[in-house]
């Protein structure tokens, strides 16, 4: 079973951070709230615990998975970072978007998509995602909590929290939980690999993209 974390969504407590920390330092997987959904999550330096989120979301290697940055020069370790492409992410973070960048040493392969070399990152407006990012001292994974019925198909219906906890508890080792109800709209991707961004996904935050975006047309 899966220890429950309670946490402030403004804010959280420092030593129950640290604690979860710890844990995922030792390759532990968690659920966790961020400014979109719940997700599914590890320390990404943590081969072992990322190889048990694939298996847990039924995602092949060749299926890249996104993570969380604290900061926009946190992004700029692991990713190339154009000019363009930082005019238009110093513009949206902290918030509910994916940028899809090429993907730098630091990067570990089985993250990566392996064919482009590219990588999705975030920077979450989440207090909570931040206290843990901050401590950590690492991104960590954040695959959105949505398991595959029987038929192997990802259904997009809102889950009660607690049938969402109770059908993880037994597959993470950490649950945490700052009180709120599972959120429903995914994250807007951006493809900033190229000069040009091609939005690959409209979700939360969709129209401050399509308003920062239209000048640039």
């Amino acid at each position: 079973m899966a220890t429950i974390y309670s946490l402030h969504p403004q804010n959280p407590q420092q030593r129950t951070i640290d604690e979860i920390c710890n844990v995922l330092r030792r390759g532990s997987v968690m659920l966790y709230p961020t400014d979109t959904v719940y997700a599914i999550g590890c320390d990404l330096n943590s081969k072992s615990a990322v190889e048990r989120v694939r298996q847990l979301k039924q995602l092949s290697n060749d299926k890249p998975l996104t993570f969380l940055c604290s900061s926009l020069s946190n992004i700029s370790e692991y990713a190339i970072v154009s000019d363009s492409a930082y005019r238009i992410m110093k513009h949206l973070i902290p918030g509910p978007y994916t940028f899809l960048l090429p993907a730098t040493k630091l990067v570990p392969k089985l993250v990566m998509n392996p064919k482009r070399k590219t990588t999705g990152i975030r920077v979450p407006d989440s207090a909570i995602c931040q206290a843990i990012l901050q401590t950590l001292g690492n991104p960590i994974i954040s695959s959105s909590a949505h398991l595959p019925d029987e038929e192997g198909e990802f259904p997009t219906l809102k889950l009660e929290k607690a049938k969402l906890f109770d059908a993880l508890d037994k597959s993470v080792d950490i649950i945490i939980d700052d009180g709120s109800d599972p959120g429903v709209e995914v994250s807007t991707i951006l493809d900033l690999t190229e000069e040009d961004p091609v939005v690959v996904r409209k979700g939360l935050g969709w129209e401050e993209v399509e308003h920062w975006l239209t000048p640039l047309g």
